[in-house]
């Protein structure tokens, strides 16, 4: 789509939030980068779409707001380069809070446009480096960033993706990963070693994506955390879809604080959201069923 109205429609039904949850933790982690490294971090969002952790974090905004403002009458009518420029000017509007710049790696080239041309971010990567090798100006473009952020697309995009961006990188940089549970992150700390970052995880909090979209949905992630080892109850049986954050940094930077250091967490689980699929024990066995 070239403009965010179905994906705000789609994922703001769901209660979406994860950007809200994750942006104080990444301006956390971006304030110490700087103080390390005396700079202003570039961050490479991997599954960036239409910037909206771009949006979150340099902008007094968040998912909610920018979900009701796609939602109104008024946005319904207006064509999508309309829209552009509505956007543009709204981003400009505000202040910039934010403590990095943003380019962003997705695979829809209608996404990225849009992001970069309301603003958001400085240069963008339309590419799938699941399948294709990263080309020469788009190594140029990922080479730049000192930070690399997902939000959610790890277990979705696999080691291959991070191999290709972190060899084009002439400087070490940080990785922020905000990993669903149902996905293991191991071969992926491999990876990291192998460019000499070290990983930790915060053990310490979860972050909250959103509501499960349907039964089916609720009850194959249950599954699969099961067969991985991992208690769902008080996480994904009470209806949320949960992360977990890991940071994989140079091993002299970790020297310098610990992950525990850096960041101060509070989680959006008591959100209040609308009726959540939760898994609930009676004499027959666990159930699912549909609270409000």
């Amino acid at each position: 789509m070239p403009d965010p109205r179905a994906y705000f429609s789609i994922l703001g039904a769901l209660d979406y939030i994860i950007p809200d949850l994750a942006d104080p933790v990444v301006r956390q982690i971006l304030t110490a980068y700087s103080k390390i490294h005396d700079r202003r971090p570039r961050v490479l969002d991997v599954g960036c779409s239409y910037g909206i952790n771009a949006a979150v974090h340099r902008f007094p905004v968040n998912v909610d707001l920018l979900r009701r403002r796609y939602a109104s009458a008024d946005m319904a009518a207006v064509s999508p380069d309309e829209l552009m420029t509505l956007d543009k000017n709204f981003f400009e509007s505000w202040p910039d809070i934010g403590a990095a710049d943003f380019i962003g790696l997705d695979i829809s080239g209608k996404a990225v446009n849009y992001a970069k041309q309301v603003g958001l971010l400085q240069d963008g990567i339309v590419a799938n480096l699941e399948q294709d090798r990263i080309t020469a100006a788009q190594a140029k473009v990922a080479g730049s960033a000192d930070v690399i952020l997902s939000t959610g697309c790890i277990g979705y995009v696999s080691e291959k993706t991070y191999t290709q961006l972190l060899n084009t990188m002439s400087r070490r940089p940080w990785v922020i990963s905000f990993v669903l549970r149902m996905f293991s992150y191991n071969g992926f700390e491999k990876v990291m070693q192998a460019h000499g970052l070290v990983t930790e995880r915060l053990a310490s909090a979860t972050f909250v994506q959103r509501r499960f979209r349907d039964q089916e949905e609720m009850e194959n992630t249950v599954s699969t955390l099961a067969r991985l080892g991992i208690d769902p109850s008080g996480f994904e049986a009470d209806g949320m879809i949960h992360a977990e954050l890991y940071l994989s940094r140079p091993p002299e930077d970790v020297r310098q604080a610990s992950l525990d250091e850096l960041v101060t967490v509070t989680s959006g689980r008591n959100r209040l959201t609308g009726a959540r699929y939760v898994r609930v024990e009676t004499a027959d066995g666990p159930q699912v069923a549909l609270a409000p």
